[in-house]
């Protein structure tokens, strides 16, 4: 069987071109240019890296970009007057605080503390709420790349027996309330795998669309998928220098009917989720005033 690969970065081109036009519009029609603050405690190598990337989807989308740097040191107090600051700046409309924090930084109350209206990661618990109820304001980046990627390439998922490993609040949780959604594209028959499930080959043997997202390199082996499936690799491990998925790509490549690759998959998307959250927010924002 010959899989078909799916190229993230094409429909990430695909949807930054669309949105740049859906904010150029918003800003003609509002003289208001959408901004998110971005901010990042201390210097963690792999944040840095996420800041410069969000950095650019901001310059090729026309969203303005302010990013708050601040050292290690600085304190909860310090850190939710910052934000406290930016939920009261009209100009703002997104904001982010990247995790992980320093360990003397309480990381549920930074999230509680950003204004759910501009919550465009979806961490504060009042949004996590709302998409399990299935009323959400936003949708959480990474899972709403796989949910547009799946729907953009017509994947099937009504009727269709959903795994996914991995129970994260980031990914694999939020994913799961997305898929059970009762809307087009959802309505999915799910099945959530974690560390502590017993004989995950047996759970991943019966996946029509098997979702990977537990960040441990290649764990998904050719023995533990059927023919046919649809594998979508969430995950990103640096395994001697290079990024790897959570599925061991070539191995599985012949048994799928189309498959994700790290990198180039689900990554470049979920970056331009976050900008389509940013201008959903900066239009709330307009309306609520």
């Amino acid at each position: 069987m010959m899989a078909k690969i799916i190229d993230g970065r094409k429909i990430a081109k695909e949807i930054n071109e669309s949105l740049k036009t859906k904010v150029e519009d918003f800003i003609n029609k509002y003289r208001i240019t959408p901004k998110l603050a971005v901010v990042i405690v201390g210097g963690d190598p792999a944040s840095l890296f996420y800041v410069k990337m969000i950095s650019k989807s901001c310059e090729r989308t026309s969203i303005d970009f302010e990013k708050h740097s601040l050292p290690s040191k600085t304190t909860e107090e310090e850190l939710l007057k910052l934000i406290d600051n930016l939920n009261k700046n009209k100009k703002v409309s997104g904001i982010i605080v990247q995790v992980p924090l320093p360990e003397h930084i309480n990381q549920e109350r930074i999230q509680e503390a950003v204004n759910p209206s501009k919550d465009v990661d979806c961490f504060n618990p009042i949004n996590m709420g709302r998409l399990a109820l299935g009323k959400p304001e936003f949708l959480p980046c990474t899972p709403y790349a796989v949910y547009e990627l799946m729907k953009r390439e017509n994947i099937v998922v009504e009727g269709k027996h959903t795994v996914i490993v991995g129970r994260s609040n980031i990914v694999g949780r939020p994913m799961a309330l997305i898929l059970l959604q009762k809307k087009q594209h959802s309505n999915a028959t799910l099945t959530v795998c974690h560390s502590r499930t017993n004989d995950l080959s047996y759970f991943t043997r019966q996946a029509d669309i098997l979702i990977a997202a537990v960040g441990r390199p290649e764990i998904i082996k050719r023995d533990m998928v059927k023919e046919g499936v649809v594998i979508i690799d969430v995950g990103t491990n640096e395994v001697e220098g290079k990024l790897v998925g959570d599925v061991a790509y070539e191995e599985v490549l012949d048994k799928s009917s189309v498959i994700t690759p790290v990198p180039g998959g689900i990554g470049p998307i979920t970056n331009v989720m976050l900008m389509q959250n940013t201008l959903k927010a900066a239009e709330k924002l307009v309306v609520s005033e």
